[in-house]
């Protein structure tokens, strides 16, 4: 009878028991990216949930893309840090001077802004973004340069500069793993941000998201 007694007290006790849940890991820490760069140094290490990364065949496309998107958006960013205290190009965007450079941001940055830009103005745009994709830093090329790098393109001898804009190249394999892993961070937090700046231009009141302090004094 004892034992009974012991046996449902056992089973009962287990019942109200924390249940220890296994910790599920997209990666394990030591893990690496097939070019080993874009590994977080943080907690995150190498973040892959939805296992892109098993599509070995499709990685260096997805690498050359997030680079020159974080480019773009590095420049972007700052533009319109820039563009927020007033800072603009002088004169008109138009022949007849009826848009000036300033008259853009009178409602606003981000996509406000983008509703003031003449018809022309934004086919200019898109041409030159074209350009871009087909000549100068061609979508179809995933890697390039002088050491044949991602994100790095041949371009034209003569016209566009080829590779990454530096006449000294960082031979340094430690270095230069380092200066790219920089890029890699720096142009994902920048697409974050203006992606956020936008999305608040259009939320509320305040188009002013950088420098505030500064230009309501």
């Amino acid at each position: 009878f004892r034992a009974a007694v012991l046996a449902l007290a056992l089973v009962g006790a287990s019942a109200f028991a924390p249940v220890t849940k296994p910790v599920v890991r997209t990666a394990p820490r030591s893990a690496t990216s097939p070019d080993g760069l874009g590994i977080d140094p943080g907690p995150l290490g190498l973040f892959d949930p939805l296992g892109m990364l098993d599509d070995t065949e499709g990685f260096a496309r997805r690498r050359a893309v997030e680079i020159k998107h974080g480019r773009i958006a590095m420049v972007a960013f700052v533009g319109m840090a820039v563009q927020e205290l007033g800072i603009t190009f002088p004169g008109s965007m138009t022949l007849d001077g009826s848009v000036q450079f300033s008259d853009i941001l009178k409602d606003g940055m981000g996509f406000a802004a983008l509703s003031n830009i003449p018809t022309l103005g934004l086919a200019q745009i898109l041409l030159f973004g074209g350009i871009a994709e087909l000549i100068a830093a061609p979508a179809s090329q995933y890697t390039g340069g002088p050491q044949n790098l991602p994100g790095g393109y041949d371009g034209s001898e003569g016209t566009i500069p080829g590779g990454y804009p530096f006449t000294t190249q960082i031979t340094d394999p430690v270095a230069r793993t380092r200066a790219l892993n920089v890029e890699i961070q720096n142009g994902r937090g920048a697409m974050l941000g203006v992606t956020g700046a936008m999305m608040h231009s259009m939320l509320d009141s305040c188009d002013h998201h950088f420098f505030y302090p500064i230009t309501h004094n």
